[in-house]
């Protein structure tokens, strides 16, 4: 800052004793150094309480401009749940709250009616959906059963504050790792997800996603210091089978093979309540059978398939495709162990270094979202440790170049809203947009490798 008068020393009031002169000359010049030194120790407590006022009021302007950054965003991003059409089978194109629809409203009605809703044939039939009912875990029809239990409007709406409000835990634990004072950390992250297109998409389209990136950074960060917690939030990741699978695999990896071993038990328990009745009223056979006809409408859909050019999977093995058009044999299988295993032997590694980048957690969960199917909104489950290393990568970005490429690729996917997306589209058709996203995630994994070995060979 220019013009605050630092260097400068303030006149001496007359109402100060005149010092005594020494007879010594020694002694003397040991009063003046140590003058002169005092001088400049009490010059340095006011020129830094003025920093510490200007950077406090700072910190308050930024948060509250983040504050009503936050507010705008998050009505903007609550409005498709509050405007959205009841469904009919004249808006199945409907895409506000089209996963709140598809994947947890009617498929619980359905449930709750005494059907099984992972029969597409039967889903179809019944109800006003367009998308097939994945293979979530089957708790998910009990956990969420209260958001389908009222009308579907109202549903909509709760579930939409639900996720808002699990945005906002996210913030809190991404706050948390980077060590920020506790409001403004949140305000400012929260504020920059539900701006993000990343954040948006969760609660424009009604994802369940908030809830499995709390259990995913819960597992993460409790592993070692509440192993219970820890695997309790695994079991929320586990709501997706494609998180908790390769989750669970990467931590006992990192020796946290009890935490694995109890979020996967808690889950099989809890589905087991819900899977009961659906295998009680078709047979193991038949449910069996179910399975396979979900499993196989799943990999035909323009949305689901390896091999389709309009998807806008972020997994290596449909990511490879969209970019070569080459898709070997297994490709996702092949896909799936390939990352697992080279992810898993590099952050037990850094563990064991003890390394303080935060890289082994972005690492892992980077690997979640590229071994297998998954979606661009899926990077969620990686905000706080990206986060964390994010800050670390700044203070020392000369040193961590791999880690800030991995750290700025990362940011793509949240920063792909709807005027980038038209510029993409005018330069490079569809194909590049929805192949964007899916090409920085999987850099950012390989950068993260590059990173892992060159800090394990330092």
């Amino acid at each position: 800052m220019s013009g605050d008068g630092r260097g400068l020393r303030p006149p001496v009031p007359l109402s100060h004793e005149v010092p005594t002169i020494p007879a010594d000359p020694a002694e003397a010049t040991g009063a003046g150094a140590a003058g002169s030194a005092g001088a400049v120790l009490t010059a340095d407590p006011a020129e830094a309480a003025g920093r510490g006022g200007v950077a406090a009021r700072v910190r308050v302007v930024g948060g509250v401009v983040a504050g009503v950054l936050g507010v705008v965003g998050a009505w903007r991003a609550l409005r498709p749940a509050v405007e959205v059409p009841l469904p009919g089978p004249g808006n199945l194109a409907e895409e506000r709250m089209q996963d709140f629809r598809d994947a947890l409203y009617f498929p619980i009605r359905e449930f709750l009616a005494g059907g099984n809703p992972y029969d597409p044939a039967v889903m179809f039939a019944h109800w006003p959906v367009r998308q097939n009912f994945n293979l979530y875990q089957p708790y998910h029809l009990l956990l969420h059963m209260p958001f389908a239990l009222p009308g579907y409007r109202v549903g909509a709406v709760a579930f939409a504050l639900a996720s808002l409000v699990l945005l906002v835990v996210l913030a809190v634990m991404a706050a948390g790792r980077v060590r920020a004072p506790w409001v403004l950390g949140t305000v400012v992250v929260a504020a920059l997800l539900v701006t993000s297109q990343v954040g948006k998409a969760q609660l424009y389209v009604g994802q369940v996603n908030p809830l499995l990136a709390i259990g995913a950074a819960g597992a993460l960060s409790a592993r070692t210091s509440h192993p219970r917690w820890a695997a309790l939030a695994l079991a929320l990741a586990w709501l997706k089978p494609q998180f908790g699978l390769p989750l669970a695999v990467l931590l006992c990896a990192r020796g946290s093979w009890r935490v694995a071993l109890g979020g996967t038990g808690i889950a099989a328990g809890a589905s087991l309540v819900a899977l009961v009745p659906l295998v009680a009223r078709d047979g193991i056979g038949g449910f069996l059978e179910v399975i396979s006809r979900n499993l196989e409408h799943a990999s035909q859909t323009a949305y689901g398939a390896v091999d389709s050019m309009t998807a806008q999977r972020v997994d290596v093995a449909a990511v490879v495709f969209r970019v070569t058009g080459w898709l070997p044999p297994a490709a996702e299988v092949l896909a799936l162990v390939a990352v697992l295993a080279i992810s898993a032997v590099l952050v037990r590694r850094l563990d064991r270094v003890q390394d303080d980048t935060g890289a082994a957690d972005l690492l892992t969960c980077v690997a979640v979202v590229v071994a297998v199917v998954h979606q661009p909104g899926d990077v969620l489950i990686a905000v706080p440790a990206m986060a964390a290393a994010a800050v670390v990568w700044w203070r020392r970005r000369r040193e961590l170049r791999w880690l800030g490429v991995a750290v700025v690729a990362l940011v793509v996917p949240f920063a792909h809203l709807h005027f980038v997306d038209t510029v993409i589209r005018e330069l490079g058709g569809v194909r590049a947009s929805v192949t964007v996203d899916g090409v920085a995630v999987v850099l950012a994994w390989v950068a993260l490798v590059v990173f892992a070995r060159s800090r394990l060979r330092a």
